[in-house]
């Protein structure tokens, strides 16, 4: 076992040391307002992440070479600034692989993988376009794509951003459109119910999840709409009599799932289901944003009136837990 973890860090005494093994999520070297040098480190592991300084680089102690993906045994203490836990750095090391589990280190989903694939290839097997349940199954059927798409996280930092994340995102969205759908007839919910499934299955591949979550080549140089729409035209080329008419429109659907230029979106949103799909993914990514905001202010302990750190994918405003708000006592 690890150790102390991110999570267990807000019940620990100021200034006290402890021993932890944690992965190294950033590193960055900056100055102080004096123009001394030090080390910003924000280390993680699956439960949370915390922002770290090395004060003096140069100390023998902290010294040990290391990069961002490695993973680091460090003496520390916490303190508080402005509000934030953060992580005094006494003493590093790298960690061996027989001191921690690589499950430690990476935040997981919470939901049963199994029982979010099923819900989700049930909702393949009930649309009603043969067309769309064939190019469904070809795709999700596969091997390799299948355990990507149960591993892959949604996002490297915002939502979703978890083993597993992914598909949790996409079982959630599979839930809101099955309660938005019966509300407007003017969508047809086969295009809609696939859109959702085929809008970020790029993510396989633009992002790496082996040591933290980052970007592959691939992903920084095509990113994952491109890279879903090549995946999705390779399987409809597969597909014997697939009508060119219904593959313009799922195409568009991941071409415009941003919902804007400036969002990324090669294409804006120009049929009513795509519009929808824009709409689903739009909400569901701040809403768990946001929870997942009011969960690191838990973790750190921060007192129920107190904003969280700026956000962001909200325009880098900050946010109040109202329900934490509401029913603390005065």
């Amino acid at each position: 076992m690890k150790g102390l973890s991110i999570a267990d860090l807000a019940g620990q005494p100021e200034n006290q040391l402890f021993d932890g093994i944690f992965l190294v999520l950033s590193r960055q070297q900056r100055t102080t307002k004096t123009g001394k040098p030090y080390l910003s480190l924000t280390l993680g592991d699956s439960t949370g992440q915390i922002e770290s300084r090395i004060w003096d680089p140069s100390d023998p102690r902290v010294s040990a070479p290391f990069e961002r993906g490695d993973v680091l045994k460090v003496r520390g203490s916490v303190a508080r600034f402005e509000g934030a836990l953060q992580l005094k750095i006494e003493m590093l090391r790298l960690a061996t692989e027989q001191e921690f589990e690589r499950s430690e280190l990476l935040p997981s989903t919470t939901q049963d993988v199994a029982a979010m694939w099923q819900t989700l290839l049930a909702i393949v097997d009930s649309l009603h376009d043969p067309h769309l349940r064939r190019l469904l199954h070809l795709l999700l059927d596969d091997p390799i794509i299948r355990a990507a798409y149960q591993q892959a996280p949604a996002a490297r930092q915002l939502h979703h951003a978890w083993l597993g994340g992914l598909l949790e995102h996409v079982v959630s969205l599979l839930g809101l459109a099955q309660r938005v759908l019966p509300h407007y007839p003017i969508l047809m919910p086969d295009l809609v119910l696939t859109g959702i499934l085929l809008h970020d299955l790029g993510k396989i591949h633009e992002l790496s999840w082996q040591t933290g979550f980052d970007y592959t080549i691939e992903g920084q140089l095509l990113g994952h709409i491109p890279i879903g729409v090549s995946m999705v035209e390779r399987a409809i080329d597969a597909l014997p009599d697939f009508p060119p008419r219904l593959r313009t429109v799922v195409l568009h659907l991941i071409l415009s799932h941003h919902g804007r230029l400036e969002f990324g979106s090669p294409k804006l949103p120009m049929i009513p289901e795509a519009l929808m799909l824009n709409f689903l993914d739009d909400m569901d990514a701040k809403m768990q944003t946001v929870a997942s905001e009011f969960q690191k202010a838990a973790r750190q302990g921060r007192p129920a009136h107190q904003m969280t750190d700026r956000i962001w994918a909200l325009d880098q405003r900050t946010m109040l837990d109202t329900r934490a708000w509401l029913t603390q006592a005065d």
